[in-house]
């Protein structure tokens, strides 16, 4: 505990966590910020590709996995319809009555005209234009009955993605290793399909199926009108009618690409926003905004290229129905002077025209729009619903543990060094640190205290290079800070906060964060050290998953520096790790830390802790002074407050 801050003293910001970082963005390839550790994964893992809009397998692999796809999807809804034989006899017959229901539609009108208006006999006029209204009564109940077929097949379609998405769910988990790195994303995507993309599948599976049954047998009734009425019709709507079908299904392939290569882009967006809101502190402490910023924009990019491809190909659409639906009604109004002429009465005209605007080119937009809209999602769907469990990955070999630069134990050795270092919290601002020098040797445990928002925590982001001083110079075992590349500043030092990260996985899995290549007997010397056995024995073992909600802060604490004594970097810097542990527990766990070999910076929140540093480094806003206990107390008035303010606590 540290007194509150004098008047006109600025209080210090709460500085950006390095461990509050969840587990998916270690998962997903990111820059580990929470630990500093990089462990790259490949991006197709993460969603992403070489450059908006590039693929990232050459064009002959690309075929074949779309051959694949389309093997796999037609496969799936064959293995549904096979079994599903008797419903698709009563859609059929339902959607027969439906053909009927056209065919008379348009005959009827032909012979109201030709047998009875103009042959002024409106008697019989009026007598088949009743017939043509019972049949338009008569497709109520052919409408209900094939609802009332529907769902015997998309709810069977449902169903079977669903278990498919548990089940390629639940084996990629174990194939991952349970609940480690990418839990979150794999979660996340599994969540996904078992709701959004389950209900698109069965919608689009239902539309679908609708619209061609309709068109179908539409498609025949009115054909067979046509020739009833007159041949000739047939050579003016045929062929534009072909056309636009033609037209229409040598788009929906590259439709089913641009849609596929759309929801790829929105699943990367999505994926891009979690992994920023979830990795925000530890973005903003490394000053990785720019970095991250520039990923999110190109995924946006892709994003907004793939929207537009979608469009482009929708176009298309809108053509091939103009050709095939609105071409034909113009061909029969332009050729109807030869038609007259070839003996075609003027009722067979009417009827035509109302098979060609009442029943084909209704049927004909419902299909077009549907099969280029839901048809392409269903198929992409599809095709990621029903794709196999990937084969387990070979993981890479660990990497060496030792890191670059001096690990000798004695004094000789600069592990920190600042010089002239200033910084304050804005532009104008009261300076926090002004002109400080320090040099902490390599094996010394030093403890910083001070006023809260006097620059405690400043100083440790500085010396771990996690923050930019205004002025000064920052080394780290003679390197400078500043040309320190991450992987370097990485294997040189570790900063443990006050608000510790545990994600969800087991006990060793935690402790080996930092170190993933300890064996068994260096996890027991660290537990041995921090006596973390009564932890241990609480949550059922080392190698029982944790729920990190179910632990304590001091429990989190504890698993944090027992992953900081593991750790091969050779400076600790806590930030007041310890402030949730009892002065046992406390003492234990800086008194082991302080043993393992290398060096221990520590901001002290208790005398007890500062009593066992080697030097104390008293921050009083003007000017450090460090020193041992008995020598503050001499020189530093300050020292003296806060030694007195301990005293009256512990009283």
């Amino acid at each position: 505990m540290t007194p509150a801050p004098s008047p006109g003293r600025p209080k210090e910001p709460t500085a950006p966590k390095a461990t509050d970082r969840p587990a998916p963005a270690a998962a997903s390839g990111e820059t580990d910020t929470a630990q500093h550790i990089t462990r790259p994964t490949p991006a197709a893992s993460r969603g992403e590709t070489d450059a908006p809009g590039n693929a990232t397998c050459p064009a002959p692999a690309a075929a074949s996995g779309e051959a694949d796809s389309t093997r796999r999807v037609t496969a799936s809804l064959r293995s549904l319809l096979s079994r599903r034989k008797g419903v698709l006899a009563k859609l059929a017959a339902w959607s027969a009555a439906e053909s009927a229901q056209t065919f008379l539609g348009g005959y009827c009108v032909a012979r109201s005209l030709d047998d009875g208006f103009l042959r002024a006999a409106p008697s019989t006029g009026l007598l088949w234009l009743a017939g043509a209204a019972v049949a338009i009564l008569f497709g109520a109940p052919v409408v209900r009955g094939v609802f009332a077929q529907l769902p015997h097949l998309t709810e069977p379609l449902r169903d079977q993605l669903v278990r498919g998405s548990v089940v390629r769910a639940l084996r990629t988990a174990t194939t991952a290793g349970g609940g480690g790195g990418g839990g979150g994303s794999v979660n996340a995507t599994a969540v996904s399909r078992l709701t959004s993309q389950t209900e698109i599948a069965r919608d689009s599976f239902a539309g679908l199926v609708l619209a061609t049954r309709s068109f179908v047998f539409v498609a025949v009734g009115a054909l067979v009108g046509l020739l009833s009425l007159a041949p000739q019709f047939l050579l003016v709507v045929l062929p534009p009618l072909v056309l636009g079908l033609a037209l229409f299904t040598a788009s929906l392939r590259p439709m089913a690409r641009a849609q596929h290569r759309y929801l790829d882009a929105d699943e990367a967006v999505g994926l891009r926003a979690e992994i920023t809101r979830t990795a925000l502190r530890d973005t903003v402490a490394c000053g990785a905004q720019e970095a991250t910023a520039a990923q999110n924009r190109r995924a946006v990019d892709e994003a907004s290229a793939a929207q537009r491809a979608l469009a482009r190909w929708a176009s298309v659409r809108t053509f091939s129905v103009a050709t095939a639906g609105q071409l034909p009604v113009l061909l029969l109004l332009v050729t109807t002077p030869w038609l007259l002429r070839q003996g075609v009465t003027a009722g067979s005209v009417v009827g035509a025209l109302t098979y060609v605007l009442q029943s084909l080119l209704p049927a004909l937009h419902t299909l077009m729009t549907v099969l280029g809209a839901a048809g392409a999602r269903l198929f992409v769907v599809l095709d990621r619903l029903t794709q196999p469990v990937p084969p387990t990955p070979t993981p890479p070999p660990a990497p060496a543990a030792a890191p670059p630069g001096p690990r000798r134990t004695g004094r000789a050795a600069t592990a920190l060094q600042l010089r002239h270092v200033r910084a304050a919290y804005g532009p104008g601002a009261r300076p926090v640190l002004d002109a400080l020098e320090l040099t902490v040797e390599q094996g010394e445990h030093l403890a910083v205290v001070g006023p809260s928002g006097i620059g405690k925590s400043t100083l440790l982001h500085i010396a771990a290079g996690m923050l930019t001083p205004d002025r000064g110079d920052v080394r780290l075992f003679g390197r400078a800070v500043a040309a320190c590349p991450p992987p370097e500043l990485i294997a040189l030092r570790v900063l443990a906060p006050q608000e510790a990260y545990v994600f969800t996985g087991t006990l060793r899995d935690n402790l080996r964060y930092l170190r993933p290549d300890a064996d068994r007997a260096a996890v027991d010397r660290a537990v041995d050290a921090l006596a973390l056995e009564p932890l241990v024995d609480r949550v059922g073992g080392l190698d029982r998953t944790l729920t990190p909600d179910a632990l304590s802060l001091g429990e989190r604490q504890l698993i944090a520096l027992g992953r900081a004594h593991l750790a091969p970097a050779p400076l600790l810097l806590l930030d007041e790790a310890t402030c949730h542990l009892d002065p046992v527990a406390e003492s234990t766990a800086e008194r082991a830390l302080s043993a393992r070999p290398g060096t221990l910076v520590v901001v002290a929140h208790r005398l007890s802790s500062a009593l066992r540093a080697d030097r104390i480094l008293v921050l009083d806003g003007t000017r450090a002074q460090h020193g041992t206990h008995d020598e503050l107390l001499g020189r530093s008035a300050l020292y003296r407050d806060l030694v007195g303010h301990w005293n009256q606590v512990q009283e």
